[in-house]
């Protein structure tokens, strides 16, 4: 195999170490932010305090949306490290930050470490991969298995045909297609097949599918994949109809999610994500077209350009649409780009000033937000501002080094420092997003009414389901007047977790020692009709009351 490696332009491992460290900077200081944030941390806690890891639940209902390995990584950490803002975080955040060596990687053994360097970069300037990568989402870990399964593929094709590299590396893809398939589910499989059928027909090469070491890579993908799915399904008679039938193919084809958005939407989100490189990504595409590759026998870059298309393609397609959902495009994008980009001279300075305009116009955008709605800015918000204004000039003076750096065979001290800075500024707007009213976590509101809650307090979630009071209190909810998400779990264990208003009001009257939490409309609605209690915390969205 031909590869053309830089003698220069080496990230080094003290550069990543200085790179992990502040791109895990602020996973303790931020809340957590409802209500995925606390779902995804609320489930893991619940399977290690109950020991039981194979069927998952949501405030003790049963929870089929999503498989489990993320479940599983985080109740591990806890058991290690307890609940907490960063240990929610630390994996989903962790496989964020693992995407930018694997193309690091990728680049560095099949083209040359100054593209490995520039995609880094482009990648570290997104402000939607920065920002969704640090939340406690499943799109990150989704999103590293398959950035990791489609580099191993690709891998595996630009080896020499018949090799035991060839055999090692489609082993390897197969192995993490299971694991993408336990972090969110079938699209996994869905992705991938149409990227290689749109290589095949577009190349008229069926050279790929004779080398996928299927006899080998099916049976390992199956003994990963299969043997939760099976006991579950053997453990919940209901699961494999949910989890298969409702929540992939019925969420796809109708509007049941109720998450219907226009045909363009992943079009706009695309285009925002990839602002500072969007004219570059366009051209790579075009250059990407015609590329020889690598290797004579195959052309990894084009296969990457076809796998984002048809993923753009694909989720455009759905009924159901979320703004994360396209996140595993994005690594693959920044390699091709990063492949064009140092060609071309200035393209890194230029995305670098595109990125530092963006990341000033949401930071004073934010500010305007605040005191528009609010009437004041918080101090903590400037603050934040402040730091991601400092960062995204800093990262903007380094962007002509960062050029100069992806031109020549210097040490990479530009592009270092335009990384290091961009990792910073997404994370900090993030930050500042945050603490603006109103309050988007129950944080604060739960350390106000921690004194008044005791092991033997009845809690009760009337109106609505904050998700995350419970992992911040360490208790489960008794719903009121709220399904949502919960209604099949509702459904399938009836009166565990649930209590008709009547049912509530009668507990309550008879109770010494019972905590509320109310929508501010619900609480006025029961205080008017005289319900006894004393408020002992509030917040934007829910009200907290005590029975003592």
């Amino acid at each position: 195999m031909s590869t053309a490696h830089a003698r220069g332009g080496r990230l080094r491992w003290w550069a990543w170490i200085v790179l992990a460290v502040v791109w895990f900077a602020t996973m303790q200081i931020r809340p957590m932010l409802d209500p995925d944030e606390g779902r995804y941390a609320e489930i893991p806690r619940e399977m290690l305090v109950s020991g039981n890891w194979v069927t998952p639940r949501l405030d003790g209902l049963k929870y089929f949306e999503k498989p489990a390995l993320q479940y599983w990584a985080t109740a591990t950490i806890y058991s290690v490290f307890g609940v907490g803002n960063l240990t929610s975080r630390l994996w989903t955040v962790g496989l964020g930050f693992g995407c930018l060596a694997l193309i690091y990687a990728w680049l560095a053994r099949l083209y040359d470490r100054r593209s490995a360097l520039a995609a880094v970069a482009l990648l570290a300037m997104s402000p939607y991969f920065g920002i969704v990568a640090h939340l406690d989402l499943l799109d990150a870990g989704l999103c590293f298995w398959l950035t990791a399964m489609v580099l191993a593929f690709t891998r595996a094709q630009c080896a020499e045909p018949g090799s035991k590299s060839e055999r090692n590396w489609m082993l390897l893809a197969w192995a993490v297609a299971a694991l993408a398939l336990l972090t969110k589910g079938l699209e996994v499989y869905v992705l991938a097949g149409l990227a290689l059928i749109g290589y095949t027909v577009l190349e008229r090469d069926a050279r790929p599918w004779r080398r996928l070491h299927a006899g080998l890579g099916v049976p390992i993908m199956v003994a990963i994949g299969a043997p939760w799915l099976v006991l579950v399904s053997l453990r919940n008679p209901t699961f494999a109809h949910y989890f298969f039938i409702v929540q992939h193919f019925e969420r796809f084809l109708t509007n049941r999610a109720r998450r219907v958005e226009p045909w363009y939407y992943f079009i706009v989100i695309l285009a925002i994500g990839a602002f500072a490189w969007l004219v570059p990504l366009a051209r790579a595409a075009r250059a990407t077209w015609s590329d020889p590759g690598p290797v004579p026998h195959f052309k990894p870059l084009k296969f990457l350009l076809l796998y984002s298309v048809l993923t753009l393609i694909f989720f455009s397609l759905s009924h159901s649409k979320l703004a994360t959902y396209i996140l595993p495009m994005f690594p693959p994008l920044a390699a091709l780009s990063g492949v064009y980009i140092v060609r071309r001279p200035g393209g890194i300075a230029r995305a670098t000033w595109m990125a530092a305009g963006l990341a000033v116009f949401v930071a004073a955008g934010l500010l305007v937000y605040s005191h528009e709605r609010n009437g004041f800015i918080p101090g903590a918000a400037l603050a934040w501002a402040a730091a991601a204004l400092v960062a995204a000039l800093i990262a903007a003076a380094a962007g002509p080094r960062a050029a100069d750096d992806a031109a020549t065979e210097r040490a990479p001290v530009g592009m270092f420092v335009v990384m290091l800075m961009f990792i910073f500024v997404w994370q900090a707007l993030l930050c500042e997003y945050t603490v603006i009213p109103p309050s988007r976590s129950a944080y604060q509101l739960v350390q106000e009414i921690k004194p008044d809650v005791h092991p033997g307090t009845a809690l009760y979630s009337v109106g609505q389901y904050r998700q995350t009071i419970p992992p911040y209190l360490g208790r489960l909810l008794t719903l009121v007047g709220y399904s949502g998400e919960l209604g099949y779990g509702e459904r399938l264990q009836p009166g565990l977790m649930t209590a008709t208003p009547k049912q509530f009001v009668r507990r309550w009257d008879a109770s010494h020692d019972a905590v509320a939490f109310f929508g501010p409309a619900v609480w006025r609605r029961y205080r008017k009709e005289g319900l006894p209690g004393r408020v002992i915390g509030r917040d934007s969205f829910t009200v907290a009351v005590s029975r003592r």
